[in-house]
């Protein structure tokens, strides 16, 4: 369904009726434009997107072009549910290194002053989301903490007071039950979420490793909750936890040489044990309270930003950049000092973009 405004401006944008409500077509086309075109090139309708298969493969990898600056030569608005569908966080959500990612972005938009405050579209793809999270979890056993996480953030949210308008919450009552029904789905999987133990023939058990190899298991866990909560689990773990190593891979891990450094040069006598050796746990938490540690490290793949051509995208996937089209392009960009192509982009940044 086209729609035409009495302003001029107006794009004319085509609007697909889906499962979840009208979508730009713009959107739904992303990935899908080859194997549409034959059907809609010489015809003023719109394919069903309902026909679609949503498993097919992408012609063109997930990626969301978004305005960072309004001036008078561009002017634009960047809308959180057209972001996320370009993205394809729903699909993200199965990956295992934008796992950890995707999640920590969902604990933060419902955080963030609650469902109610998002557009009823977002609303309802936000729950959506964490409703695939909770499939996730259930079939693969892994995170379940991740998932309680958000159904309690959940419960919270849907029933607190500042929620609600005269009473009931803002939006039509179709809109909350649907929200409702959601929910209930969502905390009826994890209610029924049982670890499976490995059988009897699966060896061999961790208890069985040698120390060796459980201490390598400990040097790659990247936040230090990780190391308190094995610590807690078994009496080998917590004396490799005790270990200094451990905690001066931590530290050098997340903080530079050169910030070790400072902070050893100004409290050196804080962080030293009686004996004079250093106490790589104290200094890590030191630095941790000072500098804070990188977003971008907790996760095995953040959203980068192009600087080229201001688009989002994930960096395992790639997209089509504008540096590309032209073989001279990126030698000039290089010429004029743009020697970085792309930053990372950490959940709280990502949200920066939008008006929420």
């Amino acid at each position: 369904m086209p729609f035409y405004s009495k302003d001029w401006r107006d794009p004319g944008e085509a609007w697909v009726k889906t499962n979840e409500g009208w979508e730009k077509l713009k959107v739904l086309e992303c990935g899908r434009r080859k194997r549409c075109s034959s059907e809609c090139s010489n015809s003023s309708e719109v394919c069903d997107t309902e026909n679609w298969n949503s498993e097919s493969e992408t012609e063109i990898p997930p990626h969301c072009h978004i305005t960072l600056k309004c001036t008078r030569e561009i002017a634009g608005f960047n809308a959180l549910g057209e972001a996320v569908r370009r993205l394809d966080f729903r699909n993200a959500v199965k990956d295992r290194k934008r796992f950890q990612y995707i999640c920590a972005l969902l604990r933060m938009l419902v955080a963030h002053k609650g469902i109610a405050s998002l557009p009823g579209g977002a609303q309802r793809l936000l729950l959506q989301m964490v409703e695939e999270v909770a499939c996730h979890v259930s079939d693969s056993q892994q995170n379940i903490n991740i998932l309680r996480a958000l159904v309690l953030q959940l419960q919270d949210i849907i029933y607190q007071e500042n929620q609600k308008c005269w009473g009931k919450p803002l939006g039509s009552q179709n809109l909350w039950k649907g929200h409702l029904e959601t929910i209930e789905r969502i905390q009826h999987i994890a209610n029924d979420i049982r670890i499976r133990g490995p059988g009897p023939e699966i060896r061999p058990k961790l208890h069985e490793l040698p120390e060796e190899c459980v201490r390598e298991i400990i040097l790659r866990l990247a936040d230090y909750r990780d190391l308190e909560a094995s610590s807690a689990a078994w009496s080998m773990m917590s004396a490799l936890v005790a270990e200094q190593r451990v905690w001066r891979e931590l530290a050098y891990f997340h903080f530079t040489p050169e910030q070790i450094q400072v902070l050893l040069e100004k409290e050196q006598h804080h962080h030293t044990h009686e004996d004079g050796t250093k106490d790589w746990k104290k200094i890590y938490h030191a630095l941790r309270k000072t500098y804070g540690v990188r977003e971008d490290l907790q996760y095995a793949e953040v959203l980068s930003l192009c600087r080229f051509c201001r688009c989002l995208f994930w960096p395992s996937a790639g997209h089509p950049c504008i540096a590309d089209q032209s073989p001279d392009f990126r030698a000039r960009l290089k010429e004029a000092g743009c020697l970085i192509e792309s930053q990372p982009v950490p959940p709280a940044q990502f949200l920066k973009y939008f008006s929420l």
